[in-house]
């Protein structure tokens, strides 16, 4: 990436989290917001850039660090404008795709779009070996918006939109590029799932994938200030997708207002197994998607459920943000 301002010195930065996972000391929030916001200005050296995303993979973000980082993150793109009406946006991360199951995050954005609520997807076009949700988009007539205001403009017509990283955030897009030249992922995998895209309040959809990052999270999102831009809910991905896994359901979390309330139980297989796609391609996955539209196909109960706890939270904060905006 080529170096367009004056050079950040990162060195004072790597001497303190290049000391491994035991020795490592953490930055403070601001200190991490402006290393962070420096690497997405391509003022760091490439050596000294490797040599942070490195330490930071051995060393694990803290709440302090992700809370910079993503302070650094949301501020290097313009945000989106959500459409009035009774529900707050719901916010779909989707990066990962799916390679033993089939990828129905697709499935969870119709159905919520369905019921009304503005659906922002935002994610990768393609992985390598797994089908991405874009591909299974795509099959529904649902292709990626080419900016901004094309996303926007398909909420507003009550259409999910999809927009790749690369157009809404193509900083953050070329710091996880970086992940074919190290061979390993790095902080920016961890702040495109959790971050809010939108200007006013939203529900964000956050998976993890690693146990720790259940507990790191849990942590950021009972102290970071929620109230103002949403809330969010957290649970294991499938496969590191935010959609609930069809055969059993994963425990969500739902952190509002500095509060964490779980709002579905971890279970174990449900009773009657769903019927799936029989293949995980992207065709035949959005084939088995519209018969579920259609009423052919149940849904499946775990996806179900979390569809209606989203449209509670969804039209929760909503109203919330109603009720403390002034009268004019």
């Amino acid at each position: 990436m080529t170096t367009t301002f004056d050079p950040f010195p990162a060195a004072r930065f790597i001497k303190e989290i290049g000391r491994g996972k035991n020795g490592a000391r953490s930055m403070t929030r601001d200190d991490a917001h402006d290393l962070y916001q420096a690497m997405l200005d391509g003022r760091v050296s490439d050596l000294e850039l490797g040599g942070i995303l490195l330490s930071m993979r051995i060393k694990g973000e803290s709440v302090e660090e992700i809370a910079g980082f993503l302070d650094a993150a949301e501020a290097s793109f313009e945000p989106f404008n959500a459409p009035p009406g009774q529900f707050a946006p719901v916010v779909i991360p989707t990066y990962n795709g799916a390679r033993k199951m089939a990828n129905l995050t697709a499935l969870l954005a119709l159905l919520l779009a369905r019921e009304g609520v503005p659906v922002l997807v935002h994610g990768v076009a393609t992985d390598v070996g797994r089908v991405a949700t874009a591909e299974v988009l795509a099959g529904l007539g649902v292709p990626a918006a080419r900016h901004r205001s094309e996303a926007e403009e398909a909420m507003s017509q009550g259409k999910p939109a999809f927009i790749t990283i690369e157009t809404m955030a193509p900083k953050l897009a070329h710091m996880l590029s970086l992940r074919r030249i190290l061979g390993v992922r790095n902080s920016t995998h961890t702040l495109v799932k959790i971050m809010q895209p939108f200007a006013g309040p939203a529900l964000r959809l956050v998976s993890y994938t690693h146990p720790e990052y259940l507990e790191m999270l849990g942590e950021y999102f009972t102290t970071a200030a929620l109230h103002e831009r949403g809330d969010a809910f957290l649970m294991r991905g499938t496969e590191g997708e935010t959609v609930a896994n069809a055969n059993k359901a994963q425990q969500i979390d739902w952190f509002h207002g500095g509060l964490r309330t779980t709002l579905v139980p971890k279970q174990t297989l449900v009773g009657e197994l769903p019927l799936l796609p029989e293949n995980k391609d992207a065709a035949t996955t959005a084939a088995w998607i519209e018969s579920v539209l259609k009423g052919e196909v149940p849904v499946p109960p775990p996806i179900a459920e979390q569809v209606a706890q989203c449209l509670l939270v969804s039209r929760t904060v909503a109203s919330r943000q109603h009720v403390s905006e002034p009268i004019a």
